[in-house]
């Protein structure tokens, strides 16, 4: 028989985290290695024990799931890591997504659905309920190009822009550069008037679509 897929769950509701490792561990060819009510527990036992597939709820007391993501992604890069939230905006997706998880779903998915979900992460796919892959659609199809030369971008404007398609809050891109979440709000207005765009999710999309950062 092949390995099950080792699963670990980060979810602070008590009742949602009972039923998703009931479910785990019920189901042949699924094994739960860690069942989590926060990113800080969660970052310290799959440091212990590493799973293959990690269920991530994003509104996570203290540390968010976003910043979470982002943390167990640079530690471990071959994690998959899966968003599981009642969550369904444009920044939420587009942080999460940036920031190192291979798959968004929503807490309504249906058990059967959700176990696939995890199957095709750990395949090396990437699992996404309908509503938001519908969002992420609509989102991209508004767009409108940013007429060539025309952008402008400085140098320091790219690697603030940078920073948050690597999944960086304002506060964590002004550590990260050593100035004030001023002076990187003061950015990114700049950034948003020169690529035509009204939000981070959009500046983000739109420097990923563009190839405008690396």
């Amino acid at each position: 028989m092949p390995d099950p897929i080792r699963v670990a769950i980060v979810e602070d509701s008590h009742d949602i985290r009972v039923g998703l490792r009931a479910l785990i561990e019920s189901t042949p060819g699924f094994a739960c290695v860690g069942a989590y009510d926060g990113m800080e527990p969660a970052l310290a036992g799959i440091d212990r024990v590493t799973p293959d597939v990690v269920l991530i709820d994003l509104g996570l007391p203290r540390m968010s799931g976003i910043e979470g993501i982002r943390l167990l992604k640079s530690r471990n890069p071959q994690l998959a890591l899966v968003v599981l939230t009642i969550y369904d905006d444009d920044d939420r997706i587009f942080q999460a997504l940036c920031g190192g998880a291979c798959g968004y779903l929503l807490k309504k998915t249906p058990p059967e659905r959700l176990l696939d979900g995890i199957r095709e992460a750990m395949a090396g796919g990437s699992p996404v309920s309908p509503e938001v892959a519908r969002r992420m659609i609509s989102l991209f199809r508004d767009f409108h190009p940013v007429p060539t030369g025309h952008s402008e971008l400085t140098p320091h404007e790219i690697r603030v822009l940078r920073l948050l398609v690597d999944g960086h809050n304002y506060r964590t891109a002004a550590v990260e550069l050593g100035v004030s979440v001023n002076t990187v709000a003061f950015h990114m207005k700049q950034i948003y008037e020169k690529l035509h765009v009204h939000s981070k999710s959009e500046a983000v999309a739109k420097a990923l679509r563009q190839r405008i950062v690396s």
